[in-house]
């Protein structure tokens, strides 16, 4: 008997173990390769972790029973009718454009420099005093005057807000909107705040779009702000989204087309520094 094992005769063992290698099993004759488990995967983790053994034992299952269904819409005809098409086309797209995104914000990283000078902005325009404030608003001057006369005469602050201020939300917690910046609110009640000493109070009604208000300071302090470490990843996100708006801007300003937009074109949100909107 002869023993000797040609090298053909081993390619034609290791050939089916390779085979398998690639593929995550064989349902009804039709291979599913493992690239499908490792794309699964790294759509779910958005590919920030490994894969730990249950997750990927999950993921197997998964493309498994994926491959079971779609064998049997496939023979059901669902891949020749026109909706399954025309949602493929769609699905299609966005994977280009998502995939187009991805790779321009790997292309065009923000460097810590640029995160820094952008941080040393933000914390510019929102560096400064901060007050604790209480406020009650009405909707006449001859009303928000009798309640100053009534505090002047011993009467609570807090127990009028929450029984005159037409500022339900503050008027709970007796008139208090806690801590803020004074560009937080209209320029009418920003003025008068920042006129106003720790334990004051307004003694004429100060008249906004909202009404008459009666404001008290009930305490200020420097206003607080991260370090550049602790919103380094933050800030750098921003920049990125900002940078991402901009290059699809640029790219519907430069296609060629009779389509007039209508509105807001979808896109990838941004956030931004601006100052908080304006509180009654």
């Amino acid at each position: 008997m002869n023993f000797k094992i040609s090298a053909a005769l081993i390619g034609t063992l290791v050939l089916p173990f390779s085979v398998m290698a690639q593929n995550v099993a064989v349902v009804n004759g039709k291979p599913v390769p493992t690239a499908r488990v490792d794309a699964l995967i790294k759509t779910a983790t958005h590919g920030q972790q490994e894969a730990t053994p249950e997750m990927r034992q999950q993921a197997k299952d998964q493309v498994v029973i994926r491959e079971i269904f779609a064998q049997e819409a496939e023979k059901q005809g669902i891949g020749a009718t026109a909706d399954y098409k025309s949602q493929l086309e769609l699905l299609r797209q966005s994977l280009l454009i998502n995939t187009m995104f991805q790779n321009y914000v790997k292309a065009h990283p923000i460097s810590d420099a640029d995160a820094q000078v952008e941080y040393n902005k933000i914390k510019a325009e929102q560096s400064g005093t901060e007050y604790h404030t209480r406020h009650i608003l009405v909707d006449s001057e001859d009303e928000a005057k009798k309640l100053i006369a009534q505090i002047k005469a011993g009467a609570k602050f807090e127990d009028l807000a929450k029984k005159n201020s037409k500022d339900t939300q503050s008027a709970e917690n007796g008139g208090d909107l806690d801590w803020a910046k004074p560009t937080s609110y209209v320029p009418e009640f920003a003025t008068a705040l920042q006129g106003l000493q720790k334990g004051q109070m307004t003694e004429t009604p100060v008249k906004t779009q909202f009404g008459y208000h009666i404001i008290r300071v009930e305490d200020t302090r420097v206003a607080q702000f991260p370090s550049f470490d602790e919103v380094k990843d933050k800030v750098k996100q921003q920049m990125e989204q900002v940078k991402l708006q901009e290059y699809q801007e640029k790219l519907r300003t430069s296609a060629k087309t009779d389509y007039k937009f209508g509105g807001q074109q979808a896109a990838a949100p941004a956030a931004t520094s601006a100052p908080a909107p304006a509180k009654k």
